[in-house]
């Protein structure tokens, strides 16, 4: 997948795996992960989440990833914030004091960018990648995590030939042969949540079922 599908995403706003609501998943989870205000949170693929906000009120300190220099610029102008601006090495980085965002090509970001980084928290990446480029994706965070990571992975299983994506389906086994040679990988939840897609739904969708995996580094 090139990256000119995402700007053009991005500038024609056709964004509707932007959610307006915080998600119920992780505000239900992340507080089991048992992080310390101040520590450091990676979101890969952020976009302009919503999620980065709230991870923010919980003490946390957000290191977002995002392709489209849209969306970044959106995440600050929408919470009323002008951010800093700086170029480090292939990146332009804007931050506001415990929030910074990376923008550039995540599969580029290196472990000394992004600091030490507590935990992880996937919504929309892993399911916005093709299936050729999600074990990239996954050795990326391989490489740049370190060995005391944990995190939390939101992930959709549906029919794949019912519907292109993305957001692509990512369903449990993958999941796990993808996570489980690196990380302990736990499911911890399942909804089906067609109801609520009208994307899916036009679409002729048998199921749409949203997954939460609770993940620690081996």
């Amino acid at each position: 997948m090139e990256p000119q599908f995402w700007h053009e995403r991005w500038a024609i706003n056709q964004i509707g795996f932007n959610q307006s609501e915080v998600n119920p998943y992780l505000q239900k989870f992340w507080p089991e992960l048992n992080l310390k205000p101040g520590e450091r949170v990676l979101v890969p693929l952020c976009g302009k989440t919503i999620d980065m906000r709230w991870l923010n009120q919980q003490g946390l300190h957000v290191v977002g990833v995002e392709l489209s220099e849209k969306a970044v610029q959106d995440f600050f102008s929408e919470g009323g914030v002008e951010p800093r601006v700086e170029v480090r090495g292939h990146f332009k980085v804007y931050s506001v004091e415990a929030c910074e965002i990376w923008c550039g090509d995540f599969f580029a970001l290196k472990a000394k960018d992004i600091g030490n980084c507590s935990a992880l928290y996937d919504r929309a990446a892993l399911i916005a990648l093709p299936a050729e480029m999600r074990w990239r994706y996954v050795e990326c965070l391989n490489r740049i995590l370190p060995a005391d990571c944990r995190g939390l992975l939101i992930s959709l299983d549906y029919e794949q030939s019912e519907i292109a994506g993305p957001p692509f389906s990512v369903p449990e086994e993958e999941v796990m042969q993808l996570l489980s040679p690196e990380w302990r990988v736990k499911l911890i939840a399942d909804e089906d949540v067609l109801h609520k897609s009208r994307k899916f739904l036009d679409a002729g969708a048998s199921r749409l079922i949203e997954t939460a995996y609770r993940m620690f580094r081996r």
